[in-house]
């Protein structure tokens, strides 16, 4: 039999990692146990550790992990400047962490059937009842097309939104993966569309700019004419980013191993601040990161191990570069305000936050009874410019004062809020038409939260137009 090349194992773990084959479920607020990674990101140790693993004992050794760093080194390395560039290294990293293909018909379709353990436990958590009565029939349509990264938590999102209706009564629900369902003639059968997770530019067709501006017209004239939009969690990471044609520097790149990956290395062996990867910072790296990972010195780790501490490599304190101005701009301004805004940055999974409810009255926070709560996933902020509440109607928000100043640094300075508003869940008019939006949603865990499902199920009545409220702008104009 053939041996597989680390390159070849990194690519086949990644492909697990994108189609959402992570460990059973964790509590229903927690974080995952060691090893359990959940929701994609979490999981990307699986292809790193593939990666850094040359001999594939299931071992990883100091002298491995050094060894892999100093080819990575090399590879980028092509003029022998001795000094590379975020985006040489992570051309270099692309690699050994190829992306995947995304989009059209030759794409790697999305994983579409949630774990079964995951679809129980929520089927558990679904509320009995919908807090209004449809006003006739309804019915939503799910788009679960990811343009970009790929949350393995996309298939369960959508069978939520399928089991809240089918339970309550309140709509029946069509599911589908093709961005060219979004078309006037389609959307005339539909009373919402809910954007799962949808990511980069979701609509877009590459080889047909005409289809392209005919679905984007489609979705707008839906909402505005009077219908329902709904989303979460990476529903606003769509059409922003890098114009086309821009430049992007040191700190631009998202998504992806070899992205994530070259950004966090950079961000903490970058010692002299200069922006630049030398091969010594990157070996001294390689010491700090397996000290870190072997706390009790045994002199290997584990692929258990490796899993239970590599987040907390990703997100460790450091230099980070600073985004230059061109680098997460709006690509579609009419969607970034209708959706209410676009990403900057999340805390890693499974960060805990605690969750304040800003409108207690609102029938879209009645499951709360006006009590915080807390719960773990990785959390959505907005970038300053892109949301505002003179734009939208907040729901619930971070409670940003109660959070440690050791989690608020983690933070790099230039995506902080001035204001400390981080919106989680709102609601806008646009046109005739209404908009939900929840930021969690990227682990299944949170799935199977009770009240975070009769939060989703009253936003998309809400959306449909079957449940009255205050969508007044938290903010008079």
């Amino acid at each position: 039999m053939k041996r597989s090349t680390p390159a070849a194992v990194a690519t086949a773990a990644f492909t697990i990692l994108l189609l959402g084959t992570a460990g059973p479920m964790g509590a229903q607020q927690g974080p995952p146990g060691p090893g359990r990674g959940r929701g994609g990101r979490g999981a990307m140790g699986t292809a790193v550790f593939a990666a850094l693993d040359a001999n594939h004992d299931g071992q990883l050794t100091r002298e491995e992990i050094r060894s892999a760093f100093d080819q990575w080194f090399t590879a980028g390395d092509t003029a022998h400047t001795g000094a590379l560039t975020r985006d040489q290294f992570e051309a270099a990293l692309g690699a050994v962490f190829p992306p995947p293909a995304f989009g059209g018909g030759g794409g790697r379709a999305q994983n579409q059937t949630p774990k079964q353990e995951d679809v129980d436990a929520m089927m558990a958590a679904l509320p009995a009842s919908a807090p209004a009565r449809p006003l006739r029939p309804r019915r939503v349509l799910v788009l679960c097309k990811a343009q970009g990264f790929v949350h393995s938590s996309i298939p369960l999102a959508a069978r939520m939104v399928e089991e809240l209706g089918a339970k309550t009564g309140a709509w029946t629900t069509v599911v589908t993966y093709d961005s060219a369902d979004i078309n006037s003639a389609n959307l005339k059968q539909f009373d919402a569309i809910f954007l799962d997770s949808t990511t980069g530019l979701f609509l877009d067709d590459p080889n047909d700019a005409a289809a392209t501006a005919a679905r984007k017209q489609a979705l707008l004239e839906f909402v505005r004419g009077g219908k329902g939009l709904a989303g979460i969690h990476a529903a606003i990471d769509s059409y922003h980013g890098v114009p086309p044609g821009a430049a992007r520097s040191a700190a631009g790149g998202r998504g992806g191993v070899a992205s994530m990956l070259a950004g966090a290395i950079l961000s903490e062996a970058d010692k002299n601040s200069d922006q630049h990867l030398s091969r010594a910072e990157l070996s001294a790296l390689a010491d700090a990161w397996f000290d870190r990972l072997d706390p009790n010195h045994s002199g290997s780790v584990s692929q258990a191990g490796f899993n239970q501490r590599f987040m907390s490599l990703m997100a460790a304190p450091g230099p980070r570069a600073e985004p230059g101005p061109a680098e997460n701009l709006p690509l579609w301004p009419e969607f970034n305000k209708l959706i209410g805004g676009y990403f900057k940055f999340h805390w890693t999974y499974p960060q805990l936050i605690t969750v304040k409810i800003d409108d207690p009255k609102s029938p879209l926070t009645a499951m709360f009874h006006g009590q915080e709560y807390q719960i773990h996933d990785e959390t959505y902020t907005f970038a300053q410019d892109s949301f505002s509440r003179r734009n939208v109607h907040v729901l619930t928000s971070i409670d940003y004062a109660k959070m440690s100043d050791e989690d608020k640094a983690k933070e790099p300075a230039a995506t902080r809020r001035t204001d400390g508003d981080y919106a989680l869940s709102y609601i806008r008019r646009e046109g005739r038409g209404r908009v939900f939006y929840e930021a969690h949603g990227h682990s299944e865990t949170v799935y199977a939260m009770p009240a975070f499902l009769a939060h989703m199920l009253a936003g998309i009545q809400y959306a449909l137009g079957d449940l009255k409220a205050d969508d007044s702008p938290s903010i008079s104009k």
